[in-house]
């Protein structure tokens, strides 16, 4: 209720801005937009450029006098970048599909079951966000390599299985699931793991949204333990990918600028398409109180 109450205070403050004010508000933010997605308009304007332009000349020209798509064609027909793409999607489908399982499992007993050393395991789980991954990159790798998962899909997301940030998010959310629904659901005579997937997992729908898009933006982008795991060519996504543009001897700014843009646009459509997912659910709304 106080929440509530505080939104729509700042609602009746935003409606009573003078014309000048919101002139100035709508301003700013504009500017600090085109200055986060300058890179992003470079970017696009170098892959479309033609090779006689001049992409580091000051001040820089976004839009191409003589716009073509010859650097997307050319980096697609002389690299493998469909087997790029389809190396990536497939790791990045199975990073997410295994990490939700996992982590909502994991999450599942800490946040509504009962037993003894349940704070103490989740403590110990979120302590481990502050190790960085430089540190626990070669143990990972040792395994990896013991396990046969060396050039493997498999090898490439073992360490995005599961994730202590997955398991806490998805803990917070399970815990927001009000107890109603849970204790209707046991007196119909579900099991545990019937409560897990009929009636918690839907609740928590705008948690798994998240969590989602954050792993499959981390698998889709992730370059170092790829180029550690991987040495096939068969095997490399779409990163390795783009890096593999700059050889030895010449680099082409407009080639990697295109192989870069068609590494980004798959990333930049699936948010656009699940963003309108990541809503609050009432699920509290079926309860009676």
């Amino acid at each position: 209720m106080k929440l509530r109450l505080k939104t729509q205070g700042v609602g009746r403050r935003a409606r009573g801005l003078r014309p000048y004010e919101t002139l100035l508000m709508y301003g700013l933010l504009s500017a600090i937009a085109i200055i986060m997605l300058f890179p992003l308009f470079w970017l696009i304007g170098t892959a479309l450029k033609s090779p006689t332009e001049n992409i580091f000349q000051f001040p820089p020209q976004l839009l191409p006098s003589q716009p073509t798509l010859q650097n997307f064609i050319t980096v697609w027909q002389t690299n493998p970048f469909g087997s790029y793409l389809f190396n990536s999607t497939v790791v990045a489908v199975l990073a997410v599909s295994l990490n939700l399982l996992f982590c909502s499992l994991a999450a599942y007993p800490l946040a509504r079951l009962n037993f003894r050393g349940r704070d103490l395991i989740f403590s110990v789980i979120v302590s481990t966000i502050m190790i960085p991954f430089q540190i626990v990159m070669i143990p990972l790798y040792i395994l990896t390599v013991q396990l046969g998962l060396r050039n493997t899909y498999l090898g490439i997301i073992f360490p995005e299985i599961a994730s202590a940030f997955g398991i806490f998010l998805l803990r917070q959310a399970f815990q927001g699931v009000p107890k109603e629904l849970e204790e209707a659901a046991r007196m119909d005579g579900c099991s545990e793991l019937g409560l897990w997937w009929y009636v918690m997992l839907p609740s928590i729908r705008p948690a798994l949204m998240t969590l989602a898009i954050f792993v499959f933006i981390g698998s889709w982008s992730d370059f170092l333990w790829p180029l550690i795991v991987i040495d096939r060519p068969e095997y490399y996504t779409l990163p390795l990918g783009v890096a593999s543009l700059a050889g030895t001897f010449s680099l082409d700014w407009r080639l990697i600028a295109a192989g870069s843009v068609i590494s980004i646009a798959p990333v930049l459509l699936l948010f656009l398409f699940m963003q309108r997912y990541i809503v609050p659910t009432e699920v509290s709304s079926g309860v009676k109180g």
